[in-house]
């Protein structure tokens, strides 16, 4: 009985999906590979397997669901529920809120997931409460989310706050979105495991040689052992990250003057109290005393569910429950 929700993490690798109820708690998790690379039509398949085995295994009635939201990859049209380009998952002007509602005859609503990862800290998380929040999640790549008086950004075309490519170095290393030096080129999964095969090449000792062979992305629990050893070559690696990541924030701390800067992302959540004492260091070389004095600095405090409660928190948002 009551209202029920089903809220998504849709991603490259991954589908996670949750049955939220009108308390906000999470009832039921299902997790499946995305299989992107089996074309468009299978990732919706996915999608819907998932929503199946949610109604199923957390036993609600079908009755009971009053929308569905989701956070996925890539450039969205959160008006029209389509996702205009999302690479990884081979999406071009995909009309997902179009099969999701036909499917299910419920209403659906999905945006950029950081976006909506940070939308979920901001409703649920470790910037409630306030009306101006900046979030910066740091795994394979880099996004983030803006908050301005209570209302995410997204920009004219919904394609805003991407804090992953501001450029710190117009001569800096290629970035995956082909420019040069950006943050995310500089404080990512996969800049960590650059500079650390860069070390390697170099004939640095560590014990990180397995962890990055034929790799493009370190896993997170490999760096974190390598740190807590003492491994100089991951230290040096996390401080140059680290350090890139105050600049980028500095920079958007000067612009926005946020009460809160939320950091989240697969990274922070393996190594926040490796990642927190060094980030608050740096910051100081960046932000304006003035604003920095004025901003919280708060790690994730949904961490792997925010886009989860995004996804409520978009429905809530968008459809008013």
């Amino acid at each position: 009985m009551g209202q029920k929700f089903i809220c998504m993490d849709i991603g490259g690798s991954k589908i996670l999906g949750a049955v939220v109820d009108e308390n906000n708690e999470i009832l039921h998790r299902v997790k499946k590979k995305t299989k992107a690379e089996l074309g468009t039509e299978a990732v919706d398949s996915r999608i819907k397997e998932v929503i199946e085995e949610l109604i199923a295994e957390s036993k609600i009635d079908r009755e009971d669901i009053r929308a569905i939201g989701a956070g996925a990859p890539g450039v969205i049209d959160t008006d029209k529920g389509t996702v205009l380009y999302a690479p990884n998952i081979q999406w071009k002007d995909h009309p997902l809120g179009r099969i999701i509602e036909e499917a299910y005859k419920v209403p659906f609503v999905v945006g950029n997931d950081v976006n909506v990862g940070v939308l979920g800290e901001w409703k649920y998380g470790a910037a409630r409460g306030y009306s101006h929040a900046l979030g910066i999640f740091v795994g394979t790549g880099i996004g983030g989310g803006i908050i301005i008086d209570n209302k995410l950004f997204t920009g004219s075309k919904f394609t805003g706050a991407e804090v992953g490519h501001m450029t710190l170095n117009t001569e800096g290393p290629l970035c995956n979105c082909g420019q040069r030096g950006c943050l995310e080129a500089y404080a990512s999964k996969i800049a960590i495991t650059r500079e650390i095969k860069a070390g390697l090449h170099m004939g640095v000792e560590s014990s990180l040689a397995e962890a990055v062979e034929n790799k493009e992305v370190i896993k997170s629990g490999a760096l974190k052992k390598a740190i807590n050893e003492g491994d100089k070559l991951a230290l040096s690696a996390l401080d140059r990250a680290v350090y890139y990541l105050a600049a980028g924030a500095g920079n958007l701390i000067n612009i926005f003057n946020p009460e809160v800067l939320v950091l989240g992302g697969g990274v922070m959540e393996a190594l926040e109290e490796d990642i927190i004492p060094l980030f608050n260091k740096y910051i100081t070389r960046f932000a304006w005393p003035t604003m920095l004095s004025q901003v919280k600095i708060k790690p994730s405090e949904l961490k792997d569910d925010a886009i989860i409660y995004g996804a409520r928190a978009l429905i809530n948002e968008r459809l008013g429950f």
